[in-house]
């Protein structure tokens, strides 16, 4: 069988795992965010944090819950870093440096885990799972529960309660991310993923030198690093390294992992507002770019440039040959298109187009489908812009789900989708501008500015992923991406949750001969169509300088 049609298979295989999930975790979670009923552990929970979990919220409220909860979050991740050289289980690692675990902090509230840190030699196991593998469950929920939030601003009307944050907080992380991830994580061990607390151990001795191994918890940490588009690996090979990923079938499972969610969050928004073909637009929408970004990755890596590409049966540098280039492809599309930011490959050593694609995925604002949650929101914002621009084109005032889309909408819409290029634009020009920050890139020209390029595209887009090739744990690095992280999180949700309100207290508008219809292939045309200009208009002269030039240069 050949190389192009086993990551054929390995794809149709994806599709249809992800197929099978689609209604029943869709309804699923749908039945979680609307059930008035508490569990008795969730009960403890709000007694504990002394939360009413039945008081509605107006969006200011929400607000204040999103950000107090991930302060606290950024602050004892923060303390756990610093105190770890006097923690039980830290292996002998010493204290982490202020500014690394700042960006450490900052990375995992805000759902991003970019690390500048090789894990097995930094992070002990308290800091790995009391303070890491926690953070990656309860910043997937917070992702999720702003989603359910501006769902639930185009599902009510004259009212501007968009439900308990708290409420939505806990759910999401008792009833759906950690029942999925047990049942995960056993296959994973199943799989041959490590989960124990040992030490290290010498395991040899190379060219003179003994070759260290950490155990951990790794499986029950991989699979929320997966599940909740987190993306923060174990081990500084991150899903290449054979303790987290050993397998072909591995490797599949958590791509499956990575997309179910986001994907089946679409059929929960449409159950939610109670038109399921809504849903059914935003999921063409998702997996048509999904699909494309898969198809040129693959053909891009698999294209042959010369002996030893031919060799190789395609871009094999920087590639796992367990996995080859077809999971290898699926992976890093996978990865960059939603919030997860986990490799099994590395980026950098992929042709100059391949890495320009996994960048623009990040830079289409991780929609397709995106993150746990905010791929959700990310797309409901550019089918709110995609409506006002056929709204222009036909002179009429732009609806969807029956909610006008006036003055307060569109500027809000437009500062969500205005605040992350900023900031990654921003950002990659003051690196690039300084003396300091340069010295950092291991490689020269087009190269060498493509990786500075991603390092901000993937911290202010919450990705994590590394493009390789730059070193970036110094404290320039650290500070700015770290910056760039919090900014990129939530100043969005700022967005987000103030339209979220505004949809709610909206009184319903009937539907009309003359209104857009957004259930229609139509509409989905026009959102992709949207999504890809906007964001080319956006980025287009820095890839022009970056991945561009490297790609028709090679």
């Amino acid at each position: 069988m050949s190389p192009v049609t086993a990551g054929v298979l390995q794809l149709l295989a994806l599709i249809a795992a992800l197929a099978l999930a689609y209604r029943p975790l869709g309804d699923y979670m749908a039945r979680v965010y609307s059930s008035e009923k508490h569990y008795k552990p969730e009960k403890w929970i709000y007694k504990a944090i002394g939360a009413n979990p039945s008081a509605e919220m107006r969006w200011p409220a929400y607000l204040r819950g999103v950000l107090a909860f991930s302060a606290v979050s950024v602050l004892f991740l923060y303390a756990l870093q610093r105190l770890q050289g006097s923690l039980p289980g830290s292996l002998g690692f010493v204290s982490i440096d202020p500014d690394q675990a700042f960006n450490t902090a900052a990375s995992f509230v805000a759902n991003t885990n970019w690390q500048s840190y090789a894990g097995e030699q930094a992070m002990g196991h308290v800091v790995q799972t009391g303070g890491l593998a926690v953070q990656n469950f309860v910043s997937a929920a917070v992702g999720m529960a702003v989603a359910v939030a501006l769902v639930r601003g185009f599902a009510r009307s004259r009212t501007g309660e968009l439900g308990n944050f708290w409420s939505d907080l806990v759910r999401g992380t008792v009833r759906i991310l950690l029942p999925i991830s047990v049942i995960g994580a056993l296959i994973l061990v199943a799989c041959g993923v490590i989960q124990n607390f040992a030490g290290i151990h010498e395991v040899g001795r190379f060219l003179g030198g003994t070759q260290q191994w950490n155990g951990g918890a790794v499986a029950s940490q991989e699979v929320i690093k997966e599940l909740g588009t987190n993306g923060g690996g174990y081990f500084n090979a991150n899903s290449a390294h054979p303790f987290e990923n050993p397998t072909p079938f591995s490797n599949l499972f958590e791509i499956f992992l990575i997309l179910v969610i986001p994907f089946a969050l679409t059929r929960t928004f449409g159950r939610m507002v109670g038109n399921l073909r809504q849903g059914y637009a935003i999921l063409a929408t998702m997996a048509t770019i999904w699909l494309g970004f898969t198809a040129l990755m693959m053909w891009t890596e698999f294209a042959h440039h010369g002996p030893a590409f031919d060799i190789a049966g395609g871009a094999m540098e920087g590639k796992e040959t367990r996995f080859g280039v077809a999971g290898s492809s699926i992976f890093a599309v996978a990865t960059t298109l939603t919030s997860t930011g986990a490799v099994n490959s590395f980026h950098s050593s992929y042709t100059g187009f391949g890495g320009g694609i996994a960048m623009l995925g990040m830079q289409l604002g991780e929609i397709a489908p995106g993150g746990v949650g905010s791929g959700l929101y990310g797309m409901l914002i550019m089918a709110i812009i995609a409506v006002f621009i056929a709204g222009l084109m036909v002179g009429r005032t732009p609806e969807y789900l029956g909610k006008k889309i006036g003055t307060r909408q569109i500027k809000l819409a437009a500062c969500y989708i205005l605040i992350t290029p900023a900031l990654v634009l921003c950002f990659t020009a003051a690196a690039m501008a300084l003396p300091t920050p340069g010295n950092s890139m291991a490689n020269p020209g087009a190269h060498g500015f493509s990786e500075i390029l991603y390092a901000y595209t993937s911290g202010a887009n919450n990705n994590g992923s590394a493009f390789a090739g730059l070193n970036a744990d110094t404290q320039w690095f650290n500070s700015t991406i770290g910056i760039a992280m919090l900014l990129g999180r939530f100043l969005p949700i700022v967005f987000v949750l103030a339209l979220a309100g505004s949809l709610a207290e909206q009184q319903p508008v009937p539907e009309t001969a003359g209104t857009l219809r957004t259930d229609k292939p139509l509409y989905a045309g026009l959102l992709v169509g949207t999504i890809v200009i906007i964001t080319g208009l956006t980025y287009f002269p820095a890839l022009a300088l970056g991945p561009l030039a490297e790609g028709l240069a090679s």
